[in-house]
């Protein structure tokens, strides 16, 4: 290469570093201030230092190996070489590198350590854990070893081992490429192919591997309790691994040991050749084959298959024991909750309204419907949003607690138009929203379908006639800066205090105009300076930070927003709840969100994947997907708070038990989280349990609620998660609910989280789980088992069963306006009333017009096994109804409206004249196709409950088809006959 061509390589090169440290550097001294506003340094400080030093340690360790190695082989080289055509061709090679090898050493040497250094960096969270970590309490059941080995140490390592081999590996290769250059091992010539010194250094190297191989095999003795060994599917060591493979791994150890030796006696003192080293390896890679396979193979064939459940009984006891400690199941209590039912299997509805509030206060507002009509009803300006789905909370107003979908009144940049999208407006006018926006959950505006509102106006009052009067949950600074939709930058500020440049709302009076404001709280970065406004205009590519008029001396910039964002990076080593919701606190409006600690060490504990067991009907619509981790260790040890005012981030220590946040608060000062003592009364009585820690222990107790080892094994008492119940095609699952309710076994009305599970490959109901706090603030997990011998139908059967109801779809289908709406189904919540399940699903209608959002009119309600259903304009009237519906024959009409009248039972069963005779015929079908139903469902044959249902179904249909063919009218004589016209449960 030229001399020219030398400079520019080097101009390239350097203008490239250049850039690529610039860039590290401004990212670097941005996260720093953005630590300091939040005062968080000494995560940034603590993860920083422990990465550089991972870096030069690892690096340096890995370069220092290999660089030795080198130089070893080239000192070691001989200084007489036989003549051949291999020599000669290699000294071409001999003349390049000799002059400089000190130069080509070093570059190889320092390449390779960078590289090491950069992969060891990224272990800076096993490196703290190892220095930090303490004990479990808790013992293996095999090795009696602390779990806290395990979870602290084994990770680190298990990577220190795998460093070891990486650096010896590429020794050998390096000398043995130097000792080949330079004549020590030669290919070609008379005389020994490889000189003694050769020999020796390359022996001694494959001799250190030897050795590793052995620490190998002591940890992987250790890694046998985090695999996937124990039938049917469990993790740990079962009977063939602990009774053929832990030995045999043990006595390979001691064999690597001996080999090593061997190889390096032989090689240089004994024989003084590669023959015996060479019969040593073989003999190690046969023990490893015939000790380490085929002998723990011949166990699982001969002993252990023919009597599986009897071999694995103990080990499958020891899967079960851990996964329900390491994922909190132990704090699960079940009791039987058993359905009442008459003679005939059917169910009867109570007769009087409940003691209770329970059926009251079943939710009826969707927090997934209802966003829209949130919007449109809260809003004066088309910018301002709510998100996909808002959330439940719940709050004391008037002396009275009940649950309230709430939500955030925000700004969302893809809805400004686009004169509003230049770069002044989205990043100076348009900063923040406003107000918390309450609605009751149960409670909608008569005739509208629209909820009622009770807080998050723009103004004092508010005029609008499905809101309260007054707002009723008043913030002290309703402004929000940091919320779920404020993924831009924002700069705020103003030197001349007069000038208020931020739209805030629309004036009171006149929503046409427009009030200003100018941010004053901590929140934010100062970029007064030159410097810092530069370091901002390089890290964004933005030159109006340097341009501008709108940044001043004052002004200060808002980054890394998001409540979800906030907390991930001053906790770099939770996982937080897809789930984040607002909540009105001592006046401020404050996000929480719930963070997990977790691991994938802990033995015996069944292994899940978080993004597939917390995946449901809302992931990504609201909530957000969790990461792919495999984990086998969670618990919700942090409640985290972001301010939606100045951005502050607090920790709160949820789980006061947790060894792994003692360690984490160890490593970073041991001030990092707030102790729970210190959580403050009002911010704790929002406090709800974490939907994805609630998703991932129901995933589970549908197996391991199962602690017998035989019955275990059988798999044959084993639940499911039912899909969505209005579209169980989509393969998605039915997500889980806050009620404000009392249970069964409960002792008050419990704010919880419920879902509703059904047997395996059935649809009939086999549990109600639902988690919830005690009085202490202790989470718990109560199962309600309903028995296997009765048919209770789960939240599949039961939409199916109320749509299809021959009344109950006619007013369905006159929802739907011939074509002008679409019906849409919320939230099918299932509630232990009395003696059996109340089912109620909200049915929303969403015209077809332009903007138009979905409005609650009609509530679907079902009591029992499914004879009993009702479609009404509210709850109290639902409950009203399904009461009638006890009462016995009323003045001899039949109510195709469903509210609740019982027609006569001596309907008559031939149509009116007036009738067509197909539509008669299809009545007729029905009618048969219950009965049919409800004799399989007496008999307990799920295989005829089953065919008999599915005939249901299709007579159903047929119904619906001819009655709208008929014009859409039923006269008395048509519809399917009292006795049986509300359809039964389905069976699985």
């Amino acid at each position: 290469m030229s001399r020219r061509g030398r400079v520019t390589v080097g101009v390239l090169v350097g203008v490239f570093i250049l850039f690529t440290l610039l860039g590290w550097g401004v990212d670097a001294y941005t996260d720093y201030l953005w630590f300091s506003e939040v005062q968080f340094t000494q995560v940034f400080s603590g993860v920083l230092v422990t990465k550089l030093l991972l870096f030069l340690a690892v690096g340096a360790a890995m370069a220092l190996v290999v660089g030795a190695n080198l130089y070893l082989a080239y000192r070691l080289r001989p200084l007489l070489r036989p003549h051949s055509q291999e020599q000669a061709t290699l000294e071409r090679y001999r003349m390049v590198l000799a002059p400089r090898l000190g130069t080509w050493i070093t570059v190889v040497s320092v390449v390779i350590g960078f590289f090491a250094g950069l992969s060891a960096q990224g272990r800076w969270s096993d490196w703290m854990l190892f220095r930090n970590g303490g004990d479990f309490g808790q013992t293996d059941p095999q090795f009696k070893v602390d779990i806290g080995f395990y979870i602290f140490d084994y990770p680190l390592l298990r990577y220190l081992l795998g460093v070891g081999f990486t650096a010896v590996v590429l020794s050998v290769l390096g000398a043995l490429a130097v000792h080949y250059i330079f004549g020590g091992v030669r290919l070609q010539g008379v005389g020994d192919r490889m000189t003694t010194a050769a020999r020796a250094h390359l022996t001694t190297l494959v001799a250190v591997f030897v050795l590793l191989k052995a620490v190998a095999y002591v940890l992987d003795r250790r890694a046998l309790l985090l695999e996937q060994h124990v039938s049917p599917g469990l993790y740990g060591a079962g009977y063939t691994d602990v009774n053929a493979l832990l030995p045999a791994k043990e006595i390979l150890a001691y064999i690597s040991i001996v080999v090593a030796v061997a190889i390096v006696v032989f090689s240089n003192a004994v024989m003084r050749n590669l023959v015996w080293p060479g019969v040593s390896l073989a003999l190690l890679a046969v023990s490893a084959v015939a000790i380490g396979g085929i002998y723990p193979l011949a166990v699982q064939n001969f002993q252990v298959k023919p009597s599986l459940s009897d071999k694995e009984r103990p080990y499958i006891q020891r899967a079960i024991d851990a996964t329900r400690s390491a994922f909190d199941l132990d704090t699960s209590k079940s009791s039987d909750y058993t359905p009442t039912t008459n003679a005939d299997g059917t169910t009867t509805p109570p007769t009087t309204l409940p003691d209770d509030t329970s059926a009251q206060n079943v939710r009826v507002i969707d927090p997934q419907l209802v966003s829209e009509a949130f919007t449109q009803s809260q809003q004066s300006r088309s910018f301002y949003d709510f998100g996909e789905k808002l959330d439940v909370d719940r709050y004391t107003i008037d002396g009275k607690t009940g649950d309230y979908v709430v939500g955030a009144r925000e700004i969302n940049d893809d809805k400004l138009s686009a004169q509003q999208r230049n770069w002044l407006n989205r990043h100076t006018v348009y900063t923040h929203g406003y107000g918390l926006v309450a609605a009751p959950a149960n409670k909608v505006c008569a005739g509208t379908g629209y909820p009622y509102f009770v807080s998050g106006f723009l103004g004092d009052t508010n005029s609008g006639t499905c809101s309260a009067p007054t707002d009723e949950l008043e913030a002290d600074q309703p402004r929000i800066y940091y919320g779920e939709q404020s993924t831009e930058y924002a700069i705020v500020g103003q030197t001349d205090k007069n000038k208020n440049v931020e739209f805030d709302r629309p004036q009171e009076q006149n929503k046409n105009e427009e009030v200003k404001y100018t941010y004053d709280g901590k929140g934010g970065v100062e970029i007064g300076s030159f410097f810092r406004r530069l370091v901002f205009a390089i890290k964004n590519t933005e030159s109006n930070f340097l341009l501008s008029d709108a940044v001043n001396a004052d002004s200060k910039v808002m980054y890394i927003r998001t409540p979800r964002e906030r907390v991930e990076k001053v906790a770099p080593f939770l996982t937080i709840d897809g789930d984040p919701y607002p909540a009105l606190v001592g006046g401020k409006i404050v996000w929480i969100l719930d963070g997990y600690t977790t691991a994938s060490t802990y033995p015996y504990s069944q292994k899940i994947n978080l993004a597939t067991e917390t995946r449901d009907e809302l992931t990504g619509t609201g909530s957000f997907a969790l990461a792919r981790d495999d984990v086998n260790y969670m618990r919700n040890s942090v409640k985290a708070t972001v301010d939606a005012y100045d951005g502050t981030v607090k920790l709160y220590e949820f789980d006061d038990k947790d060894p792994v946040l003692k360690a984490w608060n160890k490593a970073f000062g041991g001030h990092l989280v707030i102790p729970k003592a210190d959580i403050p009364t009002d911010l704790s009585a929002h406090f709800r349990y974490p939907a994805d820690m609630f998703k991932v222990q129901r995933n589970l107790l549908t197996k391991f609620h199962v602690q017998d080892p035989q019955t275990f094994f059988n798999g044959d008492d084993f639940w499911q998660v039912p899909n969505a119940p209005d579209a169980p095609q989509s393969g998605v699952k039915q997500p889980p609910f806050y009620l404000n309710v009392k249970l069964p076994e409960q002792a008050a009305t419990t704010f919880q989280l419920t879902s509703g599970v059904t047997p395996v490959n059935r649809d009939n109901m086999a549990a109600l789980i639902s988690g919830s706090y005690t009085a202490q603030g202790e989470p718990q997990l109560q199962v309600l088992k309903l028995p296997n011998n009765a048919v209770t139908p789960g939240p599949v059967q039961v939409h199916r069963l109320m749509v299809n109801n021959a009344s109950i779809s006619q007013q369905l289908f006159s929802l739907n306006r011939s074509g002008q709406a679409t019906v849409l189904y919320g939230n099918l919540i299932s509630l232990p009333l009395e003696d059996n399940i109340l089912y109620v699903e909200p049915v929303y209608v969403k015209s077809t017009q332009a903007n138009a959002p979905p409005l609650l009119q009609k509530v679907l309600m079902s009591y029992g096994d499914g004879s009993n259903v009702v479609l009404e304009n509210n709850l109290t009237d639902g409950l009203k109804a399904l009461a009638k519906l006890n009462k016995g024959p009323t003045t001899g009409t039949t109510n195709p409206g469903g509210t609740g009248t019982t027609p006569p039972t001596t309907q008559p069963t031939a149509p009116s004249t007036t009738v067509p005779g197909d539509l008669a015929a299809a009545a007729a079908d029905v009618d048969k196709a219950i009965e049919n139903v409800r004799t399989a469902q007496k008999s307990g044959d799920f295989v005829a409950y089953g065919t008999a249902l599915k005939a249901l179904d299709d007579a159903m249909t047929r119904f619906q088809q001819v009655q709208g063919a008929a014009g859409g009218t039923t006269t008395p004589g048509v519809a399917p006959s009292a006795g049986a016209s509300p359809t039964p449960s389905a069976g699985g």
